[in-house]
């Protein structure tokens, strides 16, 4: 709540308090500016600049600046295996944190086409306000091969807030962690929560002392298991109980035998990440026993750029383009009311939320694509009168 008092005829200057008239002179001035002027001012500005706004020279000077779309610039870059890295990420001043667990989602340009995945943030909370995934790079995989292979300190990324219903209960209990690959990514993000590291060995602080926790972790090899030593040592200071399975060792891991693995398996809650076939005779193998399952599973959707396609609309409406008709154009042709304006690219007056696919603008070759899952469930922004389809695409209009 505010109040208002008369103000004195004469203040005194309180002591160590700045005196007004040494205040810069552009401050001064502008404090004297009424705030009609400052808004035209503004206006002239976003005139003068037109079609790129204020903010686009802001974003050059300050792109991680409060009230800015929410990016980060990675710090560091770590390689855990030999196809595996840690990015360690500053991310702009409206990130609103996560918990242990959780996931984001991160864009980022790859030869003129910004690319979005989403990736495991693979730590809790840091005192230093940064924030990390693990990558591993797959074959064919143009976002992960390029963050373990070409990425570098002080590149600009792009963040979603993280999401996901991934973890820990606060309230402790029992656990079985099943995880195969980079499953493990989520996992230790949780491990890592409860049971700090410091020079000084492993931590139990108060929050870890009611988790009992049973780690199953799946490998083609020791060499190529993420984070294995970090593992190894939570079971060395015996903050967990870790079942390491190597397939060049154990063979792969046959999950009717799990129990025998974990015998106390009937009192554990399971949480499992990795492929979808281990997760699958997961699910079979609980059910049957009428035991608690809670699964995390990568996708693995991808969309492959064509040339022309389907234009699917919110209403259903199915329009055919090729890959050199703007949407907006084929759109109209089939009678579609869309939304427009210049139809040059530059008033954004037609700008349409695509959920997935793939569109080319045309006046540069550039990619643009949607994965459900992955990008913004609202939709990435496309210009409809300088993108054709680049396969099917889905418009919500």
């Amino acid at each position: 709540m505010t109040t208002t008092a008369d103000r004195p005829a004469a203040v005194a200057p309180r002591v160590g308090a700045p005196d007004p008239s040494r205040r810069p002179l552009a401050r001064r001035l502008a404090e004297r500016v009424p705030p009609t002027v400052s808004r035209r001012a503004w206006r002239l500005a976003e005139l003068a600049v037109t079609p790129l706004v204020p903010a686009d020279y802001l974003d050059l000077v300050s792109p991680l600046r409060a009230g800015a779309d929410l990016r980060g610039r990675i710090e560091e870059i770590t390689h855990e295996t030999a196809d595996a890295a840690t990015v360690v990420i500053r991310p702009g001043a409206d990130w609103q944190g996560h918990v242990p667990g959780q996931y984001l989602r991160l864009g980022i340009d790859v030869d003129g086409v910004r690319h979005w995945r989403a990736y495991s943030l693979t730590h809790g909370p840091r005192a230093d306000g940064r924030i990390s995934i693990t990558v591993k790079a797959v074959p064919d995989g143009v976002v992960s091969t390029h963050l373990v292979r070409e990425a570098r300190p002080g590149t600009l990324v792009h963040l979603e807030q993280a999401a996901g219903e991934f973890v820990l209960p606060v309230e402790g209990g029992r656990f079985l962690f099943v995880t195969a690959g980079s499953g493990i990514t989520p996992v230790i993000g949780m491990l890592r929560n409860l049971f700090p590291s410091t020079d000084e060995g492993v931590l139990r602080p108060e929050r870890s002392a009611v988790h009992d926790v049973v780690v199953v972790h799946v490998a083609p090899t020791r060499p190529d298991s993420i984070f294995i030593r970090d593992l190894e040592a939570l079971d060395a200071a015996g903050a967990i109980r870790l079942v390491a399975r190597y397939d060049d060792q154990h063979g792969l891991l046959d999950v009717d035998r799990l129990d025998e693995l974990v015998p106390d398996l009937a009192e554990r809650r399971t949480l499992a990440c990795g492929p979808a076939g281990l997760l699958d005779a997961l699910a079979a193998h609980h059910e049957a026993r009428g035991l608690e399952l809670v699964t995390e599973q990568f996708r693995t959707a991808r969309v492959e750029a064509g040339e022309g396609g389907t234009v699917t609309f919110a209403d259903g409406t199915v329009v055919e383009a090729d890959g050199a008709t703007p949407i907006l154009d084929a759109a109209e042709a089939e009678g579609v009311l869309m939304p427009s304006g210049c139809r040059m690219g530059i008033c954004f007056g037609c700008v349409l939320p695509m959920t997935s696919g793939a569109v080319r603008d045309l006046r540069n070759g550039a990619v643009t694509t949607a994965v459900p899952g992955e990008t913004n469930p609202d939709g990435v922004p496309v210009q409809t009168c300088v993108s054709a389809p680049a396969g099917a695409c889905e418009i919500a209009h």
